[in-house]
């Protein structure tokens, strides 16, 4: 699977670092080493996926990462940081980054982290033909369009939050853990964390709840996890 990916790092040995392992694995890059470059590359080249480092010049990871989404909910975002503290890593999930790795790291976990999310997304991975849409309620979700609706609207969703859709969509009414969701986007590894989850939760309430602070499709069941109803809610 070839991906052009857009490097956003403003540390010119970590991009070059990078841009080499990228190659080495058949794929394409494009460097910039500051956020206002970021997005206008963005703009231009729709990559496949963005590595973005939080702490750029000009205009910082954040709002780097708040604008892709705005433009284009498809394009997936890893985040490269060096902030440990969980709140940082979690706000960035919940602008919508699909990943992220906290430095230093190894640039053959990175790799391995990019397969992931590249096979998670619609671009990256391509999608089995033979899936049929699956329903619950009032939430649809097409793996092969790669689409949702809700009350037959569409709702855009990043990678990750498609993918929690599309695991519960298919199984409605089925308790799902934190553990078990967070497989389901990324698999789990010693830098995920089951708060991730909550954040992308969260977010999916905003998109398909008529009120988010009292959901009655995607709904919390205490002590154990998470379940989207198969009523129309």
């Amino acid at each position: 699977m070839c991906a052009h990916v857009l490097v956003a790092e403003d540390d010119e040995m970590q991009a070059e670092l990078i841009r080499r392992s990228l190659l080495a694995q058949g794929h394409t890059a494009t460097v910039v080493h500051d956020g206002a470059a970021a997005l206008d590359a963005a703009r231009r080249l729709r990559p496949d996926l963005v590595i973005l480092d939080l702490m750029l010049p000009a205009v910082d990871g954040f709002t780097v990462c708040r604008q892709l989404r705005a433009d284009d909910q498809d394009i997936p975002v890893l985040m490269l940081t060096a902030r440990s503290a969980e709140d940082d890593l979690l706000l960035g999930l919940e602008l919508g980054a699909d990943d992220y790795m906290t430095k230093p790291y190894s640039p053959r976990e990175l790799m391995a982290r990019i397969r992931t999310v590249l096979r998670r997304s619609a671009r990256g991975a391509g999608t089995s033909r033979e899936e049929p849409a699956v329903r619950a309620g009032a939430v649809t979700v097409d793996p092969v369009r790669y689409e949702v609706h809700c009350d037959d609207r569409p709702v855009e969703c990043t990678p990750a939050e498609f993918q929690i859709l599309l695991a519960m969509a298919g199984e409605p009414d089925r308790v799902f853990s934190r553990r078990q969701l967070l497989q389901c986007t990324r698999g789990f590894d010693r830098a995920s964390t089951e708060r991730a989850i909550d954040v992308h939760i969260m977010n999916l309430r905003r998109k398909i709840e008529a009120d988010p602070r009292r959901p009655v499709r995607l709904v919390t069941v205490f002590g154990i996890g998470y379940k989207l109803s198969g009523g129309r809610g």
